[in-house]
């Protein structure tokens, strides 16, 4: 019998489970003469690494069909033996867990994030019907970062940052902490070994004054809390070396100042005794402010429960205590894993469906994105592992990552209430639409009674997938011509910058075939798609380039594409500038010219030309001094000019209450972004109110001042030209 299998059984026997070895048994001699002669890198029978993950879950407490498709996962990805024999000789359940970790290796993608995104989103799909799934892939993923070092530095890095990026979220989601703790580690050791090896060194240079200091406080805690408190169990824990990175290198904090490097953890039978224990506890330490946080009321969307505090003991250190029930303890460390483990969170509102509830909604979110590589950027920022609670005015309590914007918080609410939003308030204050909520924020939705709908800008705005999804699935329903024109003319800004030149019948047979390898219909779908943001042109722009060069590409081309000719050209920003082809175009600050001003552009020195509104005090003439007359060229705007200017107005008025809201709803009811917002109060009881707003021309501008004009209280309203 192999050794490496007797270590297997020697884990089955002593985990105190009951399995069917014989089962067990009969996956490894089918997966060992499956994989026969195969090595891994290190040289190691390749059987060495199934054996290795079956015994991770058996850590984990999985069952018997667990352990039998990690004996076999990679039998049918690897070797000849198909997926039916498996479903034959091992059941139903055992082949679809197999199936679901199985790579799509065969399947031709046009990139590399296009594989590792389509097989994120078939284990998504297997683990919506079985999240054993997802745990067999966990458990993969770190074995082979802990046998990681023999690869080559370049693939140690790419599965590093794809560990990081997609498996790390996803085992904080499912809330089993250790292999998402271990994943962190060994991924970042790989990452930035110079940060990693720092901290190393920081927590090893403590570590015995760390021992001594922990084993004091448990102490001193068992002797006040042990006499009340029969069934408990006090632990101490060193936070992981990815969790000080975080705070150390991304935001910037000294080693010292991180106050849960150091924590207890108290674990009691009922909840009443957790909140029992709190007040002991800031009775015998003094605790430091706004470091309290209850996840017991408010448990996090992993199911994550415990009551925190930070307190500083007599010799002025800070640590965390965390106090938690048995059952809390086990979905704390296991999560969904407690279920096989200890089989807690089975039944009632804490079912193993609902917990799984996320992943059909992640799935859900992303049929209207054609972009399949959407999915793992939802994994990267909704899934992410810092999380900030919102209230609504009703005291229900939303989850959001952290950044995220008052429209993400409507679109959590729901669909309706965002496609409806006009506005917001965050603790009875009005913001503008880009402002991000915290935690404890009592968020305050303003929504109008007709289905108006969002705007395109607000997909550049939101943090979450889900609200991008749904605002671009709007779009995709509601505003079908405007989307084909919208991808009309991106393509056409794209050709322009990449100097690739069609003549009509080219164009429409390359964009009908290129729609037609796209899986669209029709290139009017796929105009539409670009449209609605369902398809990332910088995603297509390299491969399009290519065909060109490759297909289309003529010296005479190349001749045409050098040419500077004294006519008028159209730039991308929709300015014609005389005399410069496919020039580079930016907008002065000084004045911040509009579509409708009468402007001038002056070459600059390595950054394109700069377009200035005619009467601008910068303009050669304006001043009376002129002393590089050459660099100064003709402009003018574009007949349709398609692209969104920032525009900033002053407005001086009676102060009053509501003036502010009056301001928000009226350019909401407009559909005018507002980028910014300030307001100051003047001694005469008056105030000034400086507003930045997202607009397309003149025009509008125009009519957003007659219109702010006639909200009561505005004495006057100027454009800023300063």
């Amino acid at each position: 019998m192999n050794v490496s299998y007797e270590s297997l059984l020697n884990k089955l026997n002593q985990s105190g489970k009951t399995f069917n070895i014989e089962k067990i048994y009969e996956a490894f001699m089918v997966a060992d003469q499956a994989h026969g002669d195969q090595k891994r890198v290190s040289g190691e029978p390749y059987i060495i690494h199934p054996l290795n993950v079956a015994m991770i879950l058996v850590d984990l407490g999985m069952d018997t069909d667990t352990v039998v498709a990690a004996l076999l996962h990679d039998v049918v990805e690897d070797t000849e033996i198909p997926l039916h024999d498996i479903e034959k000789k091992f059941g139903k359940d055992v082949a679809l867990l197999v199936d679901g970790v199985t790579k799509l290796g065969r399947i031709p993608f046009s990139s590399r994030e296009q594989q590792q995104a389509e097989n994120v989103r078939k284990m998504l799909l297997a683990m919506a019907q079985d999240v054993r799934v997802i745990i067999i892939k966990l458990a993969d993923r770190l074995h082979n970062m802990r046998t990681i070092s023999v690869m080559p530095d370049h693939k140690r890095r790419d599965k590093s940052l794809e560990t990081m990026e997609v498996y790390a979220p996803l085992a904080h989601r499912l809330g089993i902490r250790a292999v998402k703790e271990e994943l962190e580690d060994l991924s970042l050791s790989y990452l930035d070994p110079i940060g990693y090896q720092e901290i190393e060194e920081q927590l090893a240079t403590r570590k015995e004054d760390r021992q001594l200091f922990l084993e004091r406080i448990k102490a001193r805690l068992y002797d006040r809390l042990s006499n009340e408190h029969e069934n408990m169990m006090i632990e101490g824990r060193v936070k992981s070396i990815y969790g000080i990175y975080r705070k150390v290198y991304m935001q910037g904090r000294a080693f010292e100042s991180i106050y849960d490097v150091y924590a207890v953890r108290i674990i009691v039978d009922s909840v009443f005794e957790c909140y029992n224990i709190l007040g002991i506890i800031h009775d015998v330490f003094r605790p430091i402010p706004n470091r309290f946080k209850d996840y017991i009321s408010t448990p996090k969307p992993n199911m994550y429960q415990s009551l925190h505090t930070t307190v500083i003991d007599t010799e002025g250190i800070p640590f965390e205590v965390q106090i938690r029930t048995w059952d809390m303890h086990y979905t704390a460390e296991y999560g969904v894993a407690a279920h096989w483990k200890y089989k807690v969170g089975i039944s009632g509102k804490d079912s193993l469906e609902d917990r799984l509830a996320w992943v059909r909604q992640l799935l859900e979110s992303q049929k209207e994105s054609d972009d399949v590589e959407d999915i793992v950027k939802s994994i990267k920022t909704d899934i992410a592992p810092e999380e900030v609670f919102v209230f609504t005015p009703k005291g229900d309590v939303i989850s959001l990552p952290t950044g995220s914007t008052v429209i993400d918080f409507a679109y959590a609410i729901h669909t309706a209430v965002g496609n409806r939003m006009t506005g917001a308030k965050i603790d009875g204050r009005i913001v503008s639409l880009d402002s991000k909520v915290k935690t404890g924020n009592i968020v305050d939705i303003i929504t109008t009674g007709q289905n108006n709908g969002p705007s395109r800008d607000w997909l550049n705005i939101v943090r979450t997938s889900e609200a991008r999804n749904k605002i671009r699935s709007w779009f995709k329903k509601e505003r079908r011509e405007e989307n084909i024109a919208e991808g009309k003319a991106i393509i056409e800004r794209e050709f322009k910058r990449n100097l690739i030149h069609f003549d009509d019948k080219q164009r429409e047979e390359y964009l009908s075939e290129t729609a037609r390898r796209m899986h669209y219909n029709s290139p009017d779908d796929f105009y539409a798609a670009l449209g609605y943001g369902g398809l990332s042109v910088e995603r297509i722009m390299p491969r399009i380039k290519e065909d060109y060069i490759k297909n289309y590409k003529t010296p005479d081309t190349d001749k045409v594409e050098k040419v500077i000719t004294k006519r008028k050209i159209k730039a991308s920003s929709g300015v014609i500038v005389e005399g410069l082809d496919s020039c580079l175009v930016k907008f002065a600050h000084c004045c911040n010219p509009l579509p409708g001003d009468e402007i001038v552009g002056f070459v600059t020195r390595g950054f394109g030309v700069s377009i200035h509104k005619k009467d601008c005090t910068n303009v050669c003439g304006v001043r009376g001094n002129c002393t590089e007359p050459e660099r100064w060229v003709k402009a003018e705007w574009a007949e349709k000019v398609k692209e969104a200017f920032d525009s900033t107005l002053d407005i001086y008025c009676v102060d009053r209450s509501g003036l502010l809201a009056d301001l928000s709803v009226m350019l909401s009811n407009l559909h005018v972004p507002i980028h910014a917002l300030n307001s100051r109060v003047l001694k005469d009881q008056h105030a000034t109110i400086q507003v930045t707003v997202s607009i397309t021309g003149l025009e509008q501008l125009n009519q957003i001042i007659n219109s702010v004009k006639k909200i009561p209280g505005v004495v006057d309203v100027e454009r800023t030209t300063r």
